[in-house]
């Protein structure tokens, strides 16, 4: 699966910070912007760049999932997701 976004590891606590929204892409879709950081996906807490890469890894493409970001302003939002197939 692929969310369609790049991400590094969060500076400022857990978490994989956006660094890139790739348009169109699931991650633009759901509402991702640059400087967000994903803490949780599904039920998998998301502590780094590669938590966040195992569990994509591992989700079904076409399933919707909810995703829990930080934006920059610290403010917490849930988005809903449905990872895409990588071609």
């Amino acid at each position: 699966g692929s969310l369609g976004v790049e991400v590094v590891d969060a500076p400022k606590g857990p978490g994989a910070l956006v660094v890139a929204v790739h348009v169109p892409g699931p991650g633009y879709t759901a509402g991702l912007v640059r400087g967000d950081v994903l803490v949780r996906l599904g039920t998998a807490e998301i502590g780094s760049a590669s938590d966040l890469a195992a569990v994509v890894g591992d989700a079904r493409p076409g399933h919707q999932l909810v995703m829990t970001v930080r934006h920059d302003s610290g403010a917490r939002q849930q988005l809903a997701v449905t990872p895409g197939v990588v071609t």
